[in-house]
């Protein structure tokens, strides 16, 4: 069973959270409020999660003259410190009747495989999904992902796309989401190279043969989806790019700094709600319950994605990474058509790094500012990335 770094001594913090329709820009309050707490310490909740500006959010606070107002001790406070999380792992009056890791497991195990196949390729198994078809009048476009998501982030964009003439595949890195997540070591060792040659052969297998159109977003395997860009202008029609690290300025969040430190990279990386809290964490939002389950699912059914991103991790070199990312789209080294479309409220990448990147070649890469959304603006406003997609396309 995977575990969060968070002190089991944190006091509980009760907040409401609620969602826009990804369609509005505004949202109506829907608070969360907790009933009791069981006689085992745990707060049960009435309502789901559902996303809202997380400034809104209410931290219950107990009265210090008043030691009976107090929450009692919580020996699962490390789930409750997140909104989408905080119903992840919750004893319940009767620790037999639910509330265990399996039964967890059997509620999400089918959740968030919308339009995903199985491809078997290079002797591992990926998990691709697809919309649309090979006779789409609009081309190809292929969506990749960063770190420590998946191609889940990409559902709603791809079935616009689809609509507007696309034919699209996501697949979910090797390591990553629905993937295998073989051991290091046993035929994958989670190097850039490595990436690289997973994905030319995941291209052939699914037939993605003239030049396509290819969408990146995210950190680490995000960003080798653009040096494998790099490596191979003449397949790319056109490239946009989505929030992520473009130049040697752009700050490196701390759960990847944390995962090269011994022994604390072993413990992060075993965090069942890393990837949601990644997500909220570089948002204006937080996470629907529904969703949080699916980007929690693969670390908490096994060890495997957590060591899979450690290694990866460990891996990869930062500064030597973005540096090749930012001279290799430069003015000179390359000419295909470049959109940046970018989520102004991204709590780990500032607008400057689009705006820097802009200026190293802007006779090639056009910036499209996308207002509320954060780090990842295919999951917040997904309707806002295919206009822009689909003009750009």
């Amino acid at each position: 069973m995977a575990f969060s770094l968070a002190s089991p001594f944190n006091n509980f913090q009760a907040c409401s959270s609620s969602s826009s329709s990804s369609s509005s820009s505004s949202t109506a309050p829907c608070s969360s409020h907790f009933n009791s707490i069981s006689k085992y310490g745990v707060w049960t909740s009435t309502s789901t999660s559902r996303r809202k500006p997380m400034f809104q959010r209410i931290r219950a606070k107990a009265s210090d003259d008043d030691d009976d107002d107090k929450p009692a001790f919580n020996p699962f406070g490390f789930v409750t410190d997140n909104p989408s999380s905080r119903s992840a792992i919750q004893l319940p009056e009767s620790p037999a009747e639910d509330g265990n890791v399996g039964q967890m497991l059997y509620r999400i195990e089918d959740k968030g495989k919308e339009y995903g196949s199985y491809i078997k390729c290079g002797g591992l198994r990926w998990f691709v999904r697809e919309t649309g078809s090979s006779q789409s009048r609009r081309g190809t476009v292929v969506f990749l992902h960063g770190a420590p998501t998946q191609s889940y982030s990409y559902r709603n964009v791809m079935s616009q796309m689809a609509d507007a003439g696309f034919h699209c595949f996501a697949p979910d890195w090797i390591g990553f989401g629905f993937s295998d997540k073989p051991q290091p070591g046993y035929g994958f060792d989670y190097t850039e190279k490595e990436f690289h040659d997973g994905f030319d052969k995941l291209l052939g297998v699914l037939g993605v043969t003239s030049p396509f159109f290819l969408v990146v977003q995210g950190f680490l395997v995000g960003s080798y989806g653009l040096t494998w860009a790099l490596k191979n202008p003449s397949r790319i029609s056109k490239l946009a790019i989505l929030n992520s690290p473009l130049t040697v300025s752009s700050p490196i969040p701390g759960l990847f700094q944390k995962l090269k430190i011994p022994f604390l990279g072993e413990f992060t990386c075993q965090d069942a709600v890393m990837a949601e809290r990644f997500i909220e964490a570089g948002s204006a939002y937080v996470l629907k319950l529904e969703k949080a389950d699916v980007y929690r699912l693969p670390y908490l059914s096994s060890s495997g994605p957590g060591f899979a991103l450690l290694e990866a991790a460990k891996k990869v070199n930062f500064n030597k990474l973005l540096g090749e990312i930012s001279a290799g789209f430069a003015s000179g080294s390359w000419d295909k058509p470049i959109l940046v479309a970018w989520g102004i409220s991204d709590k780990y990448l500032p607008q400057s790094v689009a705006e820097e990147f802009q200026k190293g070649n802007p006779d090639v890469v056009k910036v499209k500012l996308i207002e509320g959304a954060g780090h990842m603006p295919q999951e917040d406003w997904p309707e806002k990335v295919v206009d822009a997609l689909t003009v750009f396309f």
